[in-house]
């Protein structure tokens, strides 16, 4: 449904992705991995339009999207969970959910239904609806966010580092959803994450970014038994 063909992408003059090449199917889940600074979030943000492509494209069900504007990206069903959450604090639970919504032209019942979704998902966010986003914990946080870009109802939802700086039985609880999430509608998910082990552990399948070059691509399930991968990625 997705693919990206041989793209280049700058910041300025610097090259940040050589020749990237990427693609993901209806119903899967892909995990990028990589270290910091490979440019895993570069390859989200350009997907989504916020960096543009220099060379190669980017197509979403056989139309070319490269560079068009995030705001069409979501018209089109990408959404783009953020690193860090970027939730809006100053406003209630309720009101950044309402927020990922703003892209669909919802009646009361099918905007009712999307956030009961939400809700079944994460209850907490039900029981806080009223509290601040930037009053809740950082678990709390990463929940709404991918509630909200849940709420525009997504043909395509891409996580970025949704484990974060989160305690491990959080993160438990956050790949659980992202399986959800995935299972419930056949939702594709693109999922990038420094913490290889969990990533490869819920996909299909497994690209390694390093210094903006794709270095190996397979199935995740035997790219865990890979003695490179371990050594790299798995401290083994």
């Amino acid at each position: 449904m997705l693919k990206v063909e041989n793209i280049d992408v700058f910041y300025g003059e610097v090259q940040a992705l050589f020749n990237v090449s990427f693609e993901i199917n209806d119903t899967e889940i892909v995990s990028i991995i990589g270290a910091n600074g490979a440019g895993k979030t570069t390859l989200m943000k350009t997907i989504v339009g916020i960096n543009k492509v220099r060379r190669g494209s980017i197509k979403y069900h056989g139309k070319v999207i490269s560079n068009l504007a995030p705001h069409h990206s979501i018209y089109e069903g990408i959404v783009y969970v953020p690193e860090g959450r970027e939730v809006f604090p100053q406003m209630s639970v309720f009101e950044n959910l309402e927020m990922g919504a703003f892209s669909k032209k919802y009646t009361r019942g099918q905007f009712n239904e999307a956030l009961q979704e939400v809700f079944e998902l994460f209850p907490r966010l039900k029981e806080r609806s009223g509290q601040l986003a930037g009053t809740m914990s950082g678990g709390e946080q990463q929940m709404l966010a991918i509630g909200r870009g849940m709420m525009s109802n997504p043909k395509l939802i891409m996580f970025d580092e949704p484990s974060l700086g989160l305690a491990p039985v959080i993160v438990d609880e956050m790949f659980d959803a992202i399986v959800a999430i995935n299972r419930k509608k056949n939702t594709p998910v693109i999922i990038v994450e420094q913490n290889a082990f969990m990533a490869m552990s819920i996909s299909d399948r497994t690209y390694v970014l390093e210094v903006g070059n794709v270095t190996t691509k397979g199935i995740s399930s035997e790219l865990l038994n890979s003695p490179d991968i371990k050594k790299a990625y798995l401290g083994g």
